[in-house]
């Protein structure tokens, strides 16, 4: 069996600068105790979608297991759109119903699923049998656990915290098991 760890980074201050917004104070601190919870699950490997905020959320798990934070473009967030748009819930929820749609300049579900999951399917060849731990994002990560499960939807994606983490099980490419792994509260916080 193969665990990914999907980890939905810590809370940032928003800025249009994808690649370096870092996380911020609260941010830091519950970056801190999601070390301290994952410190014991025997984490093997570290990859993070290269968003500064989401290296930032599992680095420290990566400093205490002794590797470095593998850098997965695929694991990025989903590009919403060229320019920022009016309504960011009506942006989702269309993008949510209309899988085929995309904004200008922007990845409709289906081709930020698609990126998604054949990155995942190679850390799942590369790493089987296996701990991973993946730094992501919200809709990114919604959208791989969608492709496995049509459960994971518009809603949960609607109910997931900075951070959050959900512990993947896999048999080869066959999701068998999902669990939540309870954060501290002052990590939610």
């Amino acid at each position: 069996m193969t665990e990914i760890y999907m980890v939905r980074h810590a809370h940032s201050v928003y800025t249009q600068n994808e690649y370096g917004r870092g996380l911020s104070e609260q941010g830091k601190k519950a970056a801190k105790n999601l070390t301290e919870i994952l410190r014991n699950e025997n984490i093997d490997f570290i990859l993070s979608s290269p968003y500064r905020r989401a290296v930032e959320t599992v680095k420290g798990i990566a400093t205490h297991i002794g590797k470095t934070v593998q850098l997965v473009d695929g694991f990025k967030e989903r590009t919403l759109a060229e320019k920022p748009v009016e309504n960011f819930n009506d942006a989702i929820d269309k993008l949510w119903s209309e899988p085929a749609f995309s904004f200008p300049g922007g990845e409709s579900n289906e081709v930020a699923q698609a990126r998604g999951v054949t990155s995942l399917r190679k850390v799942l060849k590369q790493h089987e049998d296996k701990r991973v731990v993946v730094g992501t994002h919200g809709n990114i990560m919604v959208l791989m656990m969608n492709y496995f499960n049509p459960n994971f939807d518009r809603t949960f994606w609607n109910q997931l915290e900075m951070p959050d983490v959900y512990k993947l099980t896999f048999v080869k490419e066959n999701l068998i098991d999902v669990q939540h792994i309870k954060l501290h509260k002052e990590v939610a916080e």
